[in-house]
């Protein structure tokens, strides 16, 4: 029996279809959730919509696409503060609610495995933004990692907490509530889809990936 409520997420990155598909089985993943606005990719099409569906069909995974909903590119401009991707904003919209919704709808019949482009979880949308709303609604979320590992979303939080210097209290955030809510905060404006203007390198990297 499927164990339920636990989501897993996944980055693409370069793998090879092959090496995606066994990382899927080592998690025992049942369907794949398409969490990136623009469902291609140039450097790896073999994780284009179709090819990817197609692949994962073979291997008795589900695919679903929930980029529009839950995708870390907003069509919205009042979803943008200063021109960056507000994950706050968009975590509160009605749009992502009823996304979020139907992954965990979906979770009740599959091992869901929550997919974007990145490796690395801290450098994506799935993890600022969709992963920490699950958590929120007391879901139990791991990462899978490019070696293999999976990892619980309480040791991503760990290391986020390190990576914005924000791990002891500081005089601004001293409960790790605060200090975690700040770290979300600074860290989803460093990687999120921008406009234009300093963010333009990470512009060009989530436009290949969210």
């Amino acid at each position: 029996m499927i164990q339920r409520q636990r989501i897993v997420t996944i980055g693409h990155s370069s793998h090879s279809i092959e090496r995606f598909i066994a990382l899927l089985e080592a998690a025992r993943v049942t369907a794949v959730a398409d969490v990136r606005s623009s469902p291609v990719s140039r450097f790896a099409p073999q994780f284009n919509k179709d090819a990817l569906a197609q692949a994962l069909a073979t291997h008795h995974v589900e695919y679903g696409f929930l980029g529009n909903a839950l995708g870390g590119r907003p069509k919205q401009a009042m979803m943008f503060t200063e021109g960056v991707a507000d994950y706050e904003k968009m975590s509160a919209s009605k749009e992502f609610r009823v996304g979020l919704a139907r992954l965990i709808e979906a979770a009740e019949r599959h091992r869901i495995a929550v997919m974007c482009s990145e490796a690395d979880p801290l450098d994506c949308h799935r993890c600022l933004l969709v992963a920490r709303a699950l958590v929120e609604d007391g879901k139990e979320v791991f990462h899978i990692l490019p070696a293999g590992e999976t990892i619980a979303h309480r040791e991503i939080e760990e290391r986020l907490l390190e990576t914005e210097n924000l791990a002891e209290h500081t005089l601004f955030f001293r409960s790790r509530s605060e200090r975690l809510a700040e770290a979300y905060r600074s860290r989803g404006r460093k990687i999120a889809f921008a406009e234009s203007g300093p963010h333009t390198a990470s512009n060009a990297r989530e436009a290949n990936r969210a």
